[in-house]
């Protein structure tokens, strides 16, 4: 008995290295392979996956087993396989489901039976998206993204590459690659947390970045995560899918005794969020059974030009039937930047009664595994469903060998990044100039922002010069880094010369957290409105061709410490001290290419004549308190990140001018607050807007810089949307006001309106309207509504706006600024 027991544990342990290899190539009728197709042991959950080249490999014990063979549209190949101890091939080869197709009878007046049963589908679709209350899956992600080409130049921008990203000349090969096996739990209806068990990646993991579960049950259809901003897209089985979507019954055929109905889904209108190609519904329980669905940029696809998705479902408990796999692929043609990429879903191991206990979900939503990254090459050669591609194998040996020489660098090799810098008198003047000091401790990088894009004109300084330097240490090892920014200004009429600079340390860990402490000093030239309702390029073309001087400038010798730190509950602290010893300017450049009968006004804002400003002292101290409810996080193994909220951001900010330590002549105190929120309504747009009040608790001495100015704006152009006011003076309702209230609202219509609108939709120009107001009291206030298209070429936004202001007449004008997919995204230096 003994020996017998003893047989049977050691038949146990040695069982897997006893396994055999079944490998082989799933092709269609013609030879060309299928790619991804899916290969289940029937009666088990084990099974495997092909790669994009239908080639697929499955380990498994000696036995007898039926293979089930599966690709969407075609018809299943089940066939029963003894494996021995021996490798063996086995390729098969798919048809399509025509060749179990039954006549559609459609009569010549009568509606396409599709319909029908689209209309059960949608039915149902709520039973099924919430059949469980709770579901545990398993899930292999894999993404990766090919080039085709890199360009050498964007937008007369030379492309710089790494010497090692492992691309030939042309920038053809596995730009990243990522694999990554999670496990999604579930409560309905919105609870639910992802468990990295584990992850191998080189360049980014981006396997986590698409939809873990994509449902067509849903209404509004994500691919992307929910991070996201997409509109999402129109299911052809939504609420209203018909009124979207046509449809045509294509075929019927049978399958383990169940009646599958193919119809073809088309758009009735372009520019719509919509999907093309086939959905298969399971006839008389009106289940989804497959889809294959595209999506394009005529369909509200943005940057990608092509996306497609396929989905297989099948049965995991009795009545019950879950995605057993999912593809998706993209490419995209941007910029000279052309490519292809393919994310894929394995699912597996689903339990539908976990048993959950009591506080398992939190605001946790990821969780990362002790040991999620310590898996080696033969773990995930041993457990990854889908067989690696020789490209891929290439990759990772080429990646691991990178990061080998990384952790492992010869002296020479600093000497070599060294020599190979280059100095350019082109970078000096226009680009940015930048070079390093590497060594084993640590690395010294300087960087010199384009000379000429430090020149200025105002009527202050004439032609100022600014020369922006950053230096930036960063050490091998140590809990900080640091950061020194240098700024040196000249101008040329009134000869002064400043120059200040700012000290920041920062922990090296937790970057999320932005806490960092910095010390700054030295002798600037100051907007009188620290939020700087005007940059200098846009004031030297108005100075210039308008001869109107709307940036007032005053002269500061300053020193100041700030303090910032975020928490992990979305409470953040900001603190700062500042110290000013106040210098008035006055104009002493009158030049203007027109105009020239036209006078400049002061330096001294002309709405403020009556508050005088001369040479003075301010110590001023501010505290700002922000937080964000609701807050979500990533727990890593040793440390925990904020990804945010969808709730909206308080702040609470105190300043007060402090009298007489270190010479200050000020004495006030004021407060603001202030609630921000951007709500993303998916198929109806994004709304966002901002709602602010504050006051002064008193205002026993103060000066022009410390009064509330709001952000007035008399330029062609704006980017400071929700904190500006597209109309309003700059500096005639500043004030000193025990109480005053602001707000911002925008909506941002994403093409619900305009994609109906002929040439809009196809341009893909989209509207966006609000308004922005303020008050103060019964003789200062102001109120505006604007109207606007935005994402024109992307970039830019054109709004019309109509003013309104107490004793004056209604004014109007138009804006022009940046909006859109990327305009959205720019930052400029203010």
């Amino acid at each position: 008995m003994k020996t017998l027991i003893l047989t049977a544990l050691v038949s146990l342990v040695l069982a897997p290295a006893f396994a055999a290899r079944v490998k082989g190539l799933i092709t269609d009728e013609n030879g060309a392979p299928l790619p991804y197709a899916t290969i289940t042991i029937k009666g088990s959950s084990n099974g495997t996956t092909a790669n994009s080249k239908g080639i697929y490999t499955l380990d498994i014990a000696p036995g007898t087993y039926n293979f089930l063979f599966e690709y969407v549209g075609y018809m299943a190949l089940e066939k029963t396989v003894t494996v021995t101890g021996k490798d063996q091939e086995l390729d098969v080869t798919l048809y399509t489901n025509d060749h179990l197709m039954k006549e559609v009878v459609i009569q010549s007046k009568g509606e396409d039976p599709a319909y029908r049963i689209i209309r059960e589908a949608i039915k149902r679709k709520s039973y099924y998206e919430h059949q469980n209350d709770s579901l545990s899956v398993t899930i292999y992600l894999k993404g990766i993204i090919r080039t085709l080409n890199i360009p050498k130049k964007v937008l007369g921008k030379k492309v710089d590459r790494d010497a090692n990203d492992g691309l030939d000349t042309a920038g053809k090969g596995v730009l990243m690659l990522s694999e990554s096996t999670v496990q999604l739990d579930e409560v309905k209806p919105r609870q639910s947390k992802i468990t990295v068990l584990s992850s191998y990646e080189r360049g980014s993991n981006m396997g986590l970045n698409f939809s873990k579960v994509t449902s067509f049950y849903t209404n509004n259809v994500a691919v992307f995560d929910v991070g996201s901003n997409s509109r999402g897209y129109i299911s052809p089985i939504a609420d209203g899918a018909l009124n979207f979507y046509r449809y045509r019954l294509l075929n019927s055929y049978t399958r383990d005794g169940i009646t599958v109905k193919t119809i073809r889904v088309t758009p009735k209108r372009k520019q719509e969020p919509l999907f093309s190609g086939t959905i298969e519904i399971a006839d008389s329980s009106w289940r989804i059974y497959s889809l294959d669905l595209m999506l394009t940029r005529d369909y509200q696809l943005e940057l990608i030009d092509t996306l497609r998705i396929k989905q297989l479902h099948g049965p995991v408990a009795a009545g019950v039937w879950k995605t057993k796999n999912q593809i998706t692929s993209v490419s995209f043609n941007q910029f000279g930047f052309r490519g292809i990429g393919s994310f894929v879903n394995v699912y597996s191991n689903y339990n539908l009664h976990p048993g959950y206990t009591a506080g398992y979900f939190n605001n946790i939503v990821m969780k990362y595994d002790t040991g999620y990254y310590k898996k080696d090459s033969n773990f995930w050669k041993e457990t990854r469903p889908v067989t690696l591609e020789d490209d891929e194998k290439k990759y990772y040996a080429f990646r691991d060998s990178i990061n080998a020489l990384n952790r492992n660098r010869p002296p020479s090799y600093y000497d070599s990044l060294r020599r190979h810098q280059q100095i350019k008198l082109v970078n000096i003047l226009w680009s940015n100039q930048q070079y390093r000091w590497y060594s084993k401790s640590h690395t010294l990088t300087y960087s010199l922002r384009g000379l000429l894009k430090g020149l200025e004109y105002n009527t202050v300084e004439g032609v100022a010069l600014k020369a922006n330097h950053t230096f930036n240490y960063t050490p091998v090892k140590g809990p900080y880094l640091y950061d020194l920014l240098w700024n040196m200004r000249y101008g040329f009429e009134n000869h002064h010369f400043n120059s200040y600079g700012t000290f920041t340390i920062r922990p090296r860990a937790l970057p999320y957290r932005k806490r960092y402490i910095s010390f700054s000093g030295g002798k600037r030239a100051s907007q009188f409105n620290p939020d700087k309702p005007i940059d200098a390029l846009t004031n030297t073309f108005y100075t210039l061709f308008f001869k109107s001087n709307f940036m007032k400038l005053y002269e500061n010798r300053f020193g100041s410490i700030h303090y910032n730190n975020r928490f992990e509950n979305g409470f953040a602290i900001n603190a700062n001290v500042l110290y000013e010893d106040r210098i008035p300017l006055q104009n002493t450049a009158g030049y203007s290419f027109f105009n020239r009968n036209k006078s400049f006004t002061p330096n001294h804002p002309e709405a403020l004549a009556q508050i005088p400003f001369n040479p003075h002292q301010a110590l001023i101290g501010s505290l700002t308190l922000t937080w964000q409810p609701g807050q979500k996080y990533i727990q890593h193994p040793n440390y925990k990140a904020s990804i945010g909220s969808d709730k909206p951001v308080f702040s609470l900010n105190y300043t007060a001018g402090i009298p007489k330590l270190l010479g200050s002549d000020v004495n006030y105190h004021k407060w603001a607050a202030e609630m921000t929120h951007d709500k993303n309504f998916r198929l109806a747009g994004l709304f966002k807007y901002r709602l602010g009040a504050g006051g002064f608790i008193s205002a026993r001495e103060y000066s022009i810089p410390d009064m509330k100015h709001f952000n007035g704006n008399q330029t062609f152009y704006n980017i400071k949307y929700l904190n500006s006011f597209q109309l309003a003076p700059y500096y005639a309702y500043s004030n000193i006001a025990r109480f005053y209230a602001e707000g911002n609202i925008e909506h941002h219509f994403n093409g619900l309106l305009t994609n109906k609108i002929p040439l809009f939709n196809k341009l893909k120009w989209n509207l966006v309207a609000g308004s922005n107001a303020f008050y103060v009291n019964n003789s200062q206030y102001y109120a505006e509504a604007f109207a606007g298209i935005e994402n024109i070429f992307k970039l830019f936004r054109v709004d019309v706006i109509a003013g309104y202001q107490p004793l004056l007449k209604t004014t109007y004008g138009v804006r022009v600024g940046l909006g859109g997919l990327l305009g959205s995204a720019f930052q400029f230096e203010r």
